[in-house]
């Protein structure tokens, strides 16, 4: 009995011996994926829909759209970044932007997952008021794209990741509720503004003569603290008449370049009018451009994440920073001032947008825009633009640059051909697009 065990204890060594020998020779376990494993694709489709519900929605001008794209990039970032662990969360580096869900670290999640279930609920929070077509067209993305991407997932993941995706995005509009410019598709023109009056003021323009457009919006939280401060430009020259003054002679050179446009000119300041319900806003421009430059180099979802983020935000601030500055100077239009010292009779190429002359709009988002994409992609980065290549209403060809200050520039001057801006105004608010986008790329968020 006692030689028995002995044998079973001498053959138990072995068998153990060898067991431990084959588990040593396994391969490790596999770190879980992360953001930067998976494409872009939820990211990308979802920005795009953003666009078409843009033009879509009744009230969504430029400023209002403006911080719609940045919201949703602040949500499909935080929605991810978990799974980026070269970066920081945007919490506590955004204004008042103190607490968000966090992810169980002890738990794995599919980030394409969390995304897409953020990006449906940002659609259906911040364009409450789409039509019921669009409003299909949402639901519909959200499951079809579910369905390309949780193939092989187990249910417990999908489940935990939706439930953090929708989590995320509900925080982000409780936050987005305190800036001043919540749900102001309703407000664009409000009843208790009235504009100054007296010599050089903004009036309403012909031909619709609207009332002023969010005469608020420059008191607005920004999402970068201390973005609006720090990036106001110096006043505008001083109203005058006298044909030999600054102003007379902006006003001039206005009057002469639509006097004398050429086929080209006129096709860049349509190209660029970016009307809203047509063209789907300038911001909407700019985030089309970010799209083909992620298509163009195949980009990650945690690149995506970090682009949309932060052109989102550039593209908000720029319109709180424009808009504080033409509310502050109240500037009018070179349409008003031709028609009263130069031509009673002139109109513009383009019709003139209902708010105040300086500075240019156009310019600073679109410079801040270039300044964000400047910092990820690099200041030589050749692109096609093929924004408007489907629309018959202009000629839509697609444009080429040799970088996105190229890009910048010409938006700005298209507004000038179009009749709609004066030079300082177009400038001025190329410096303080940059500004702004110098503010976003110095946010702290790589580790």
């Amino acid at each position: 009995m006692r030689k028995s065990n002995l044998l079973y204890r001498f053959f138990a060594g072995l068998l153990f011996s060898a067991l431990f020998f084959v588990s040593c020779q396994k391969d490790p376990v596999a770190p879980p994926p992360q953001t930067a494993d998976y494409a872009a694709t939820v990211a990308i489709k979802w920005f795009e829909q953003f666009r078409a519900l843009t033009r879509v929605c009744p009230g969504f001008t430029p400023p209002v759209a403006a911080r719609a794209f940045g919201y949703a990039g602040v949500a499909l970032y935080e929605s991810v970044v978990p799974g980026m662990p070269l970066h920081h969360s945007m919490e506590g580096r955004l204004s008042q932007l103190a607490t968000l869900p966090e992810a169980d670290p002890r738990q794995p999640y599919h980030w394409p997952t969390a995304a897409n279930a953020a990006m449906a609920e940002i659609a259906q929070l911040f364009y409450a008021n789409m039509p019921q077509a669009a409003y299909s067209q949402v639901i519909d993305l959200e499951v079809t794209l579910r369905f390309e991407i949780e193939q092989g997932i187990d249910g417990e993941t999908l489940l935990r990741s939706r439930e953090f995706g929708k989590a995320i995005a509900d925080a982000v509009y409780e936050w987005s509720k305190t800036d001043g410019g919540h749900q102001g598709y309703l407000t664009n023109f409000p009843q208790s503004y009235t504009e100054p009056t007296g010599p050089g003021f903004w009036k309403p323009t012909p031909p619709a003569f609207q009332r002023a457009l969010q005469p608020y919006w420059g008191g607005n939280r920004a999402f970068v603290p201390g973005a609006i401060a720090g990036t106001q430009p110096p006043p505008p020259p001083p109203y005058a008449t006298e044909t030999n003054s600054v102003f007379y002679q902006q006003a001039m050179e206005v009057y002469q370049a639509d006097q004398n446009l050429t086929p080209e000119q006129e096709r860049i300041a349509k190209f660029w009018s970016d009307d809203p319900g047509v063209g789907g806003t300038p911001p909407g421009h700019s985030i089309s451009i970010a799209t083909q430059v992620l298509q163009n180099e195949q980009a990650s979802l945690a690149l995506a994440a970090e682009t949309y983020a932060k052109v989102g935000i550039a593209l908000a601030d720029a319109f709180i920073s424009c808009w504080k500055c033409k509310y502050d100077f109240n500037l009018m239009r070179p349409v008003t001032y031709i028609r009263e010292q130069i031509d009673q009779n002139w109109l513009p190429l383009l019709n003139t947008p209902p708010f105040p002359e300086y500075t240019s709009g156009h310019s600073v988002q679109s410079s801040a825009t270039a300044a964000v994409l400047t910092n990820l992609f690099g200041a030589q980065y050749a692109f096609t633009d093929y924004t408007h290549e489907l629309r018959v209403d202009i000629d839509g060809s697609p444009r080429s640059y040799n970088s996105f200050i190229d890009m910048a520039a010409e938006a700005a001057v298209s507004r000038l051909y179009g009749g709609i801006h004066f030079r300082d105004g177009i400038d001025s608010g190329v410096a303080q697009g940059i500004k702004i986008g110098e503010a976003v790329n110095s946010l702290a968020i790589h580790k």
